[in-house]
């Protein structure tokens, strides 16, 4: 295939669904502009731009919106490939590697190295013995066609050789870039007083159910929650809420352009998934000073709290450690982690990947 600049990664294909909300499309945004900033081309090929993450495609990227929010309507992906001659396909995360796959076996030796994201957990617990069984195998044809992976913290990588048979070669840690106050973003809402927050989608892979149902059994009965996020389990949750009483307590005011002067403000965040890849939120959280009890949801969550101060990992099914977490950090005495930076340079560290990736080709 003919690439403009056949040393370099010059021009980027990435696509997605659409623009619900979620933590993968909103963190390839943000490298998508940190890939156009340092002067690279970039193609987003898109189901649909509905959704508020529209708002944070960065300008100058070339966009190719299909009209279909569909899933199955990535499957064009490979012709899109072929008008566009991109010189590599980056997939954003582990939603979206059954697109990899399907592009890869229709281009055959014609694909541009494809880069995959691993962005949840390889090793699901929750699931029944079957449907591990079929994951498993799915994860062990990964390796076929994906050229490489990123992973988010070594013991995510460390997952990605284990799981999906990945030679260590072919994969390299390189963490999301830092979150940002967005200029322009809604400011959210917040509760009067001393107020938890949960960040993410509402649907059942968050749990946001154990949170609601710790919620009456916590010491301090006048903290509030402000749960923040949007999608399908909303209607269980709301149901939840009038079903304990919680109304004049709970607030779920939907997606937040930008939650990090929420994260900034709460007492406590709250993360009780059943299963994540690296939360971002977690870090978000630490960014700013507040502490955290999250689930151990995924390897990489005791990479992030990795210290008593920083906050508390419970088991997923733990509803009495759950509360006893909260407490402890709503106590009197608990002392306010200290800002935890960020570091390295995920964008340039892509960049250099990318680069060799082709130049390799």
């Amino acid at each position: 295939m003919h690439c403009t600049h056949p040393e370099t990664a010059h021009h980027i294909l990435t696509y997605a669904q659409r623009l619900q909300g979620g933590g993968v499309e909103r963190a390839m945004l943000r490298m998508a502009r940190g890939w156009l900033d340092s002067g690279r081309r970039v193609t987003l090929v898109l189901g649909s731009r509905e959704g508020p993450l529209a708002a944070e495609i960065p300008d100058g990227i070339d966009l190719i919106e299909l009209g279909d929010p569909r899933y199955s309507a990535l499957l064009s992906l490979p012709q899109h490939v072929r008008t566009m001659q991109p010189d590599l396909i980056f997939c954003a995360g582990n939603h979206y590697s059954g697109i990899a796959a399907a592009t890869r076996l229709r281009l055959g030796r014609k694909s541009p190295p494809i880069v995959g994201k691993v962005s949840n957990a390889l090793v699901r617990p929750e699931l029944s013995s079957g449907a591990a069984w079929r994951y498993r195998q799915w994860l062990r044809l990964h390796p076929r066609f994906l050229d490489h992976v990123v992973a988010m913290t070594p013991a995510m990588a460390a997952e990605a050789i284990a799981e999906m048979g990945m030679p260590a070669a072919r994969v390299s840690v390189i963490a999301n870039p830092p979150a940002a106050t967005i200029a322009g973003a809604m400011p959210v809402a917040l509760p009067e007083g001393r107020y938890l927050i949960g960040v993410g989608r509402l649907e059942p892979q968050k749990r946001w159910d154990r949170l609601l149902t710790a919620l009456p059994r916590l010491a301090d009965q006048q903290v509030k929650l402000l749960l923040l996020g949007e999608g399908g389990a909303r209607a269980a949750l709301e149901a939840q809420v009038s079903a304990l009483g919680l109304g004049d307590r709970v607030t779920m005011p939907g997606h937040a352009g930008d939650p990090l002067p929420a994260l900034k403000g709460a007492a406590v965040a709250v993360l009780t998934s059943d299963y994540e890849g690296v939360p971002g939120v977690l870090r978000e959280a630490l960014s700013v000073g507040t502490p955290v009890v999250s689930t151990e949801s995924s390897v990489a969550v005791r990479e992030i709290v990795h210290a008593p101060e920083l906050g508390t990992v419970i088991d997923r099914e733990d509803a009495e450690g759950l509360v006893a977490a909260l407490d402890h950090w709503l106590g009197a005495g608990a002392v306010r982690p200290a800002p935890v930076a960020v570091g390295g340079d995920p964008i340039a560290d892509y960049l250099a990947l990318f680069d060799r990736l082709v130049g390799e080709k």
